[in-house]
């Protein structure tokens, strides 16, 4: 899944990068949103407010630079050695990642 988030990302001219690679099969995705490199924020599949899979708000409520947002990410790494995290530059990251990965 994560090949195809960033295959999608690039054909629709954003911008994605891997920060992490995790296991290709049992590996979760935290998704790191900026839109034209600002608005930092974290997202990964989860339960919705409906009780359906949907693309959740994670880490911190405000990231105050790239530092924050790296320690987050490395911090989760460290305790789930599987966990993608990738990085997505594109307008309405939220509604374009939901929809890429099949959730929301």
């Amino acid at each position: 899944m994560a090949s195809a988030l960033i295959r999608r990302v690039n054909q629709e001219g954003g911008m994605a990068a891997v920060l992490a690679r995790g296991d290709p099969t049992a590996g979760a995705i935290l998704l790191l949103l900026l839109e034209k490199g600002r608005n930092p924020r974290f997202f990964e599949r989860g339960i919705g407010a409906d009780g359906e899979p949907a693309l959740v708000r994670a880490g911190p409520a405000e990231l105050i630079d790239d530092a924050a947002a790296h320690d987050y990410w490395s911090r989760r790494r460290s305790r789930d050695s599987d966990l993608w995290v990738i990085e997505l530059d594109i307008a309405d990251g939220e509604r374009f990642a939901a929809a890429t990965m099949g959730v929301g």
